[in-house]
């Protein structure tokens, strides 16, 4: 396998991806979510794509209540 065969984990990480869709970055920025409801929704997207989607979900819910509890 050749460096072009390997996936870019930088740009293009391979669970970050959907089939037809946008990244999560995309949807981030077109929304100008912030920094605690962003993260949120990267782990929601990629749950159970590296493996552990209830840690996803976890991390997503920790998120979500440390913007509650820093911004509501």
């Amino acid at each position: 396998m050749n460096y072009n065969d390997q996936p870019d984990m930088v740009n293009k990480p391979p669970h970050y991806q959907t089939i037809t869709g946008p990244q999560p970055i995309d949807i981030i920025e077109q929304f100008n979510l912030s920094f605690h409801t962003g993260n949120a929704i990267k782990y929601i997207l990629r749950a159970n794509r590296k493996g552990n989607e209830r840690e996803d979900l976890e991390k997503a819910i920790w998120y979500l209540k440390r913007h509650i509890n820093n911004k509501l």
